[in-house]
């Protein structure tokens, strides 16, 4: 995450959350994130370009989004427009995000298996880890076909391995530091 992602999401989440909207405006963000950097990378290019005048850029976004945005968030985007920071808007949410979920208690994970885990193997692994950390789990799963048989949980900075391959591995590690 860069640094002006990390100020900028930071700050925002500190208003939003100071008026009482930090949920309104992540559901927001989540969503402009998704269509600005998944689908639609162009848009923020064209935020981001220095050849349309400042001006002109800040108007496309209230043709765009006013009355459907909340004023924060459609004034968020103008700032970054104006500053030239627009290519750091994924990391502006990022930095909201992990603001707001640490604030509400809500855990990101991201499960990775060799198959895609049944809804019922994500619900029973969303409510265990419920139990161990005592937060509400948003869970992602991922899948790896280098991942052989298990699971692989990856959140808070932290890889918990439960995989045949990480087993193997340790087998291994402990085979060759053993003397015969």
């Amino acid at each position: 995450m860069t640094q002006i992602g990390s100020i900028y999401g930071q700050a925002l989440y500190d208003l939003a959350s100071s008026e009482g909207l930090s949920q309104p405006i992540w559901q927001e963000l989540h969503i402009l994130q998704q269509c600005f950097c998944a689908e639609q990378p162009d848009f923020l290019n064209l935020l981001s370009t220095p050849s349309i005048p400042k001006q002109e850029r800040c108007q496309i976004l209230d043709d765009s989004f006013a009355d459907k945005l909340q004023p924060y968030v459609l004034n968020f985007l103008k700032i970054l427009t104006e500053k030239g920071y627009m290519r750091h808007f994924d990391h502006c949410c990022t930095a909201y995000r992990d603001a707001y979920y640490r604030d509400n208690g809500i855990l990101l994970v991201e499960a990775v298996s060799a198959a895609p885990l049944t809804d019922d193997q994500t619900r029973r692994l969303a409510q265990k880890l419920t139990a161990v950390t005592g937060k509400q789990i948003e869970l992602h799963s991922r899948v790896d076909p280098d991942c052989i048989a298990g699971i692989r949980l990856v959140y808070d900075g932290k890889q918990v391995d439960d995989t045949l391959q990480h087993r193997l591995s340790d087998i291994g590690k402990l085979l060759k530091n053993t003397a015969l």
